[in-house]
């Protein structure tokens, strides 16, 4: 007996020797950023910045893998059918991580996933035609809409971000402009160039596409990254205005996720690929010079982040709704 004793604890030992250099190895092949939505895109781009600078250091590629359908869902539901072994890594947005389950099309939350890092996120802002001489400010632009309620217009894409965004905000102002949708960003801009639209909602990358013809009255965030993203526009916060949304709720975000089974080793290692790619002042640069921001959240925060989130836009969900009924009590 106790021969056999002591040979089971050498194999017990030897199993673990070999856990530890399969730990020790890891990566030993690419692994796989599941992004969800389509490729070509300068989103795609800058998670692909990202992964490139992971696969330097774990010595193995990391492509990004574009996975587009139901607003991001199926991504997320193929990262998740695969093994949880780290080599599988979900671009986790807010509108498939957040967003989807709100409104009942996922059925999963914040708390299962394990985070590597906070990536990036791509803000919003309130922009007129440049040379609307209606509106001065934030300020003034909010005054001419209170004494104008529902004679203005924007663009207002069903339950999309940047809709939940602009509902919000109107409500909290006190004020209702009635939302037009569009499926394509450009013909939006186009159409406040028209005037068929008196504002919008877009990101820094769309105001560098037309900053020749809008002009920004507002950065919908706290931070001075996001306000030097719009050339250096005001805040509400420059105003003492409580918009109703702060951190990451008006912006469009992801953090960099894996399955919750993931071994805690394994997880260890990217993270530290991530948090030093991140760090990278040529990467951030690059970053910022796409229009985005390095969020620079780190893993203890995801839950608290994620999840201040979730409330705000469970707010602006039903900013749509009470918007819906503005509008139609003016008709």
């Amino acid at each position: 007996m106790r021969t056999i004793k002591r040979l089971s604890l050498s194999a017990i030992a030897g199993l673990a020797l070999c856990g530890s250099a399969i730990a020790d190895d890891f990566p030993e092949r690419s692994i796989q950023n599941i992004y969800p939505w389509a490729p070509g895109t300068i989103t795609y781009g800058i998670s692909q910045i990202i992964a490139d600078g992971m696969s330097e250091r774990l010595g193995q590629a990391l492509p990004v893998i574009a996975t587009p359908g139901a607003g991001g869902v199926k991504a997320f539901e193929t990262a998740l059918s695969r093994e949880a072994d780290g080599y599988i890594i979900i671009d986790g947005y807010v509108a498939p991580l957040v967003i989807a389950p709100m409104f009942e099309r996922a059925n999963w939350a914040c708390e299962d996933f394990t985070p590597l890092y906070s990536a990036t996120a791509n803000a919003m802002g309130i922009g007129v035609r440049i040379d609307d001489d209606r509106f001065t400010d934030f300020p003034s632009f909010i005054e001419f809409l209170q004494a104008n309620p529902g004679e203005t217009a924007y663009n207002g894409n069903g339950l999309t971000l940047p809709h939940m965004v602009g509902a919000r905000v109107m409500q909290q102002m006190g004020t209702v402009s009635r939302p037009i949708p569009y499926d394509d960003a450009g013909l939006g801009l186009k159409d406040l160039r028209a005037g068929v639209l008196d504002w919008v909602i877009l990101n820094p990358g769309q105001y560098e596409a037309n900053k020749d013809h809008v002009r920004i009255l507002v950065a919908l965030s706290e931070s001075e990254s996001v306000a030097d993203a719009f050339g250096g526009s005001p805040r509400p916060v420059d105003y003492g205005i409580d918009v109703g949304l702060t951190g990451l709720a008006p912006m469009g975000w992801n953090w960099w996720l894996v399955a919750s089974e993931t071994p805690e080793d394994r997880v260890q290692v990217l993270r530290d690929a991530m948090r030093d790619t991140l760090a990278d002042e040529a990467i951030r640069e690059r970053i910022t010079d796409a229009g985005y921001i390095v969020t620079d959240y780190s893993p203890d925060q995801y839950l608290e982040v994620c999840n201040a989130v979730k409330e705000q836009l469970s707010q602006a969900r039903d900013a749509i709704t009470w918007e819906a009924d503005a509008v139609k009590a003016l008709n």
